[in-house]
């Protein structure tokens, strides 16, 4: 099997790119998505989050309050790397299952938002890197989150800057232009990895 990572800085525009190569029929893998679930209520790794960073974390109902973990790790960077020592393998776990039953000759795409700071990008034949520029990031953070430049700044300065995603890339999307335009370079990308 083609091992296909998917990657980009945040809010470069992965989710929108990923639905794209879905709708031409990859089986996606999305990390974000198992980042969530392996911390559920009830999960052992919402246990070890809580053990690490106590009780404040959790809401009412027992779900994890990512706003108030958010604003603990991306403040400390030794907090930040405890918490992606929980988590990442417990992600990399759940997405070694899914894609070990993908359907036989299947292009099953991994969307990894920190494939390259976490070393995962040696392990794939194929790394796809959606990129913007980083003023393009912050007008989305601004937008989509409400977060203030130096929040944002923060989380985008937390990540691998561009030219290091792009280095490691065997395709790259420009997701700075329209929709259309991203939509016909994913196109582009579907149809040069299927031939692999």
């Amino acid at each position: 099997m083609l091992r296909i990572a998917l990657t980009g800085g945040i809010a470069s525009g992965k989710s929108f790119v990923a639905d794209e190569f879905a709708a031409l029929g990859a089986t996606i893998v999305d990390s974000d998505v198992l980042a969530k679930e392996v911390v559920e209520p009830g999960t052992p790794g919402l246990e070890r989050v809580v053990e690490r960073f106590g009780e404040d974390i959790v809401q009412p109902d027992g779900s994890l309050d990512r706003a108030a973990l958010g604003r603990i790790i991306f403040a400390d960077e030794q907090a930040r790397a405890d918490l992606n020592a929980i988590v990442h393998p417990l992600v990399r776990e759940a997405a070694t299952r899914r894609e070990e039953t993908a359907p036989e000759g299947a292009r099953v795409i991994q969307v990894i938002p920190l494939l390259v700071e976490t070393g995962l990008h040696a392990g794939f034949d194929r790394i796809i890197v959606v990129d913007v520029p980083i003023e393009t990031q912050l007008e989305r953070l601004g937008e989509r989150n409400g977060l203030s430049e130096e929040d944002a700044l923060a989380r985008i300065h937390a990540q691998a800057p561009r030219d290091e995603r792009i280095a490691v890339a065997s395709h790259v999307i420009d997701n700075s232009g329209t929709r259309e335009e991203t939509r016909a370079r994913v196109g582009e990308v579907w149809e040069e990895i299927s031939r692999d």
